[in-house]
């Protein structure tokens, strides 16, 4: 019995400093001051996109809320202003499924706001379908609205220097493969939507956000608009709401105790947008506020550039 007790207690205290040490992580301490610098977050209705754009807002930026539901949009932009205290908050309509609504949203805010400092990437789906334009949903999301959305409010960024792009990526970019044969002939990453596909479908769309990363910097190199990845953590989060109600149940009880919060889970995006001194990174993989090592495939320069090109012609650009 006393041996029983003894290891039960041990596996509690075991979980405990897990969730204390890991779980938790780092914590941006940055006291970077914001006023009239202006952000865009993207997918920030909600999630660690919505608890950023409320720490920036705090900072005093004016903070862009560019989300894809109006509903949902209006109703976080009451939150965050209510949150940071700061009127300097707008909600602009942004879908990066229709690449439409992507130009759309900056013609609205390059002919609106004179500024931009910080892009964030943060939007993102995990589920199968297809875009308005007939990508890949994933892809189509997670990648090419937001390679499309970079690349249209580049000339912006530059004018503003030193300005930064940060893209949240994940962890399950390791796990990624990038089918150019399959984008080429179905423009999707991968077919079918069972669990096991999905997953790595959304794992594939993850390593098309670090190879964009890769090859955005290269294309920067001379000017002082820098740009970074990042791995938020493992989120508790609405980013999975889309899953099954089976699905739901089992991860129920690892998200609440083994999850970052979405306060935990902005935190590497927070010190890639305004961590003093990283510049010499621009281009680089960030996990719990630290740079990471990539294997290979994340940084192979012939797939970063092929992604890029391939990227273009979808979206128009080429």
């Amino acid at each position: 019995m006393f041996i029983s007790l003894l290891l039960l207690g041990v596996v509690v205290g075991a979980a405990y400093a897990y969730r204390e040490i890991v779980v938790k992580g780092k914590q941006f301490t940055g006291k970077a001051k914001l006023h009239g610098k202006t952000v865009i977050v993207t997918g920030s209705n909600t999630g660690i996109g919505k608890t950023t754009a409320i720490d920036l807002a705090k900072r005093g930026a004016r903070v862009i809320l560019a989300c894809r539901s109006k509903q949902r949009g209006e109703a976080a932009l009451a939150d965050v202003k209510r949150e940071s205290g700061s009127n300097q908050v707008v909600f602009m309509q942004l879908d990066l499924g229709n690449l439409k609504s992507v130009r759309s949203f900056a013609e609205t805010f390059l002919r609106s706001e004179p500024r931009l400092d910080i892009l964030i990437n943060n939007a993102g789906v995990y589920m199968q379908g297809r875009t308005e334009d007939g990508l890949g949903l994933m892809f189509g999301v997670n990648h090419i609205g937001h390679f499309l959305l970079t690349n249209l409010l580049l000339d912006r960024l530059k004018e503003c220097e030193p300005s930064r792009v940060v893209t949240v990526s994940s962890m399950a970019h390791n796990f990624g493969n990038i089918n150019f044969d399959c984008l080429s002939k179905h423009n999707a990453l991968g077919l079918g939507s069972s669990f096991s596909e999905t997953l790595q479908i959304y794992s594939d769309s993850k390593l098309c956000n670090v190879l964009f990363n890769h090859e955005l910097a290269k294309r920067l190199q001379g000017t002082k608009v820098t740009c970074y990845c990042l791995h938020p953590g493992a989120i508790n989060s609405e980013l999975a709401r889309n899953a099954s109600s089976l699905v739901h149940f089992f991860l129920k009880p690892i998200t609440t105790f083994f999850f970052k919060n979405t306060v935990q889970g902005c935190q590497t995006t927070l010190h890639c947008a305004l961590q003093e001194g990283i510049e010499p990174l621009s281009g680089r993989y960030f996990s719990n506020c630290t740079v990471r090592n990539l294997y290979s495939k994340a940084k192979d320069d012939a797939a970063a550039k092929k992604l890029w090109e391939v990227s273009e012609r979808m979206c128009g650009l080429a």
